[in-house]
């Protein structure tokens, strides 16, 4: 296929040469850059070899023929060529019947002959229009599609690539996005000398927008790797005055960040507005991770405070994002979104049940319980960090 003409283009079918010629001198003088065919064969043939914005075509071509039948069959041999190709029919011999007989084939619209020219042009610049008008939004798509594909590539690399190792605590990972991107992230960084910062962020908005302010984010949180082992709220004051200075006023972020050290098996950590991660003991109990500090990107200046909890064997940190216990179920009418929410109680139930189960598989099986409970395409982010003591 060729490229797109600058002028409309226009292949005119007609068996009758002074026909053509008296379409061709209509069309050129309107601005159309018009090809003549003779047959349906020839039809076929141009729009095999070329792109065209709209097909003027005579439903007789057999000489001494007025059932239009040839025209009618040839409708549907263009669609399967060119299934958006609009097709303005002609004839002579209307009648309503072979009108709407036409219009059912794929005709975008029909002509009488005589014709008048200007309704004529008319016509056919308007399934022209119709022609372009719809390339230009699959072009539009198209390159949203791509420029999409991309970001998600981006937002991939990232994630972490790979799981810290570390001789007391196992980690896994899962988010699932409610499109293309997100504005849910979490990292793993490694500090060196068996310690680790673990961070799960939900930032405001879906898509492309909560992405890019996540990897501002992330972005930030690892520029400061060097104070990570330092002092935690001093860290996470000096993070939100530099997110609140390159955000705009409507948007901020929840944040969980924490430090664990290999030797003592305690983490410190900071719970910026964040959802209270849930701490499933071994031998029994949950413990949940309340706040310590407003969310970041809300004010400019605020004081932080650090807390600290202690990983016993078997011990269970799940950490969340609200697309997980916001997620809601059909209502009683089968309505989406209309029923009750998951809940952190539900979360917590399922936590405990599946604290013995291997922590590797452990992300996955809790967002597909929530996806059974809210159906598979999540109405926002829905992302998990679980940590565990090893023995």
């Amino acid at each position: 296929m060729t490229a797109i003409s600058v002028l409309p283009s226009v292949l005119v079918a007609d068996d009758q040469p002074d026909v053509r010629t008296s379409l061709h001198l209509a069309l050129k003088c309107a601005g159309f850059d018009a090809q003549m065919a003779d047959s349906p064969e020839a039809v076929l043939n141009a729009i095999a070899g070329r792109r065209f914005d709209v097909v003027l075509m005579d439903l007789n071509y057999t000489r001494d023929t007025t059932s239009g039948g040839e025209g009618l069959d040839l409708l549907p041999r263009i669609k399967a060529l060119d299934l958006d190709l609009p097709v303005v029919a002609m004839t002579a011999w209307a009648t309503i019947d072979i009108a709407i007989e036409a219009m059912r084939r794929g005709a975008g619209d029909f002509v009488l002959k005589p014709w008048d020219n200007a309704t004529l042009v008319k016509t056919v610049r308007a399934q022209a229009q119709i022609r372009r008008d719809r390339h230009g939004r699959n072009a539009e798509r198209a390159l949203q599609t791509r420029d999409l594909d991309g970001a998600r590539r981006v937002q991939s690399r990232l994630q972490p690539q790979a799981l810290p190792r570390l001789v007391s605590l196992e980690c896994a990972a899962r988010c699932h996005e409610a499109g293309a991107v997100g504005g849910d992230g979490y990292d793993f960084i490694d500090l060196g000398g068996g310690r680790m910062a673990v961070a799960l962020a939900d930032v405001s908005g879906k898509g492309v927008p909560g992405a890019i302010l996540w990897a501002n984010l992330q972005a930030t949180l690892r520029s400061q790797t060097s104070a990570l082992g330092g002092d935690l709220p001093r860290l996470i004051e000096v993070v939100n005055r530099l997110f609140f200075a390159a955000t705009a006023p409507e948007h901020f972020a929840t944040l969980f960040l924490g430090v664990y050290d290999d030797a003592t098996r305690r983490m410190r950590y900071v719970n910026c507005g964040h959802n209270a991660p849930l701490l499933a003991r071994a031998k029994g109990g949950l413990e949940s991770l309340a706040s310590t500090a407003p969310a970041l990107g809300l004010i400019e200046k605020w004081t932080a405070l650090e807390a600290e909890i202690e990983f016993r064997p078997g011990d269970t940190l799940l950490i969340y994002s609200d697309g997980v216990t916001e997620a809601r179920g059909l209502d009683d009418s089968g309505a989406a979104e209309g029923g009750d929410e998951f809940g952190e109680t539900r979360l917590a139930e399922s936590l405990l049940s599946r604290r013995l189960e291997p922590l590797a598989d452990l992300p996955a099986r809790l967002l597909a319980e929530v996806e059974g409970f809210a159906g598979p395409e999540p109405q926002d982010d829905r992302t998990l960090v679980a940590l565990r003591a090893r023995p």
